[in-house]
């Protein structure tokens, strides 16, 4: 599979303080900025807000 520039993988870390990432793709020319989106993290047993590491 060819790498794509405008769509490079970031992780996703807990905002619950757990340690807990999840990997994924963004699009760069629609979300330029940090992505953050509402996850489950199964060590907080809740859903919690994942924010982009870089």
């Amino acid at each position: 599979m060819a790498r794509n520039r405008t769509r490079p993988i970031v992780k996703l870390r807990s905002t619950a303080e757990t340690g807990y990432t999840y990997v994924t793709r963004k699009s760069r020319r629609n979300d330029p900025d940090r992505l953050h989106l509402r996850k489950y993290d199964p060590i907080a047993q809740r859903h919690v807000t994942f924010r982009e590491e870089r």
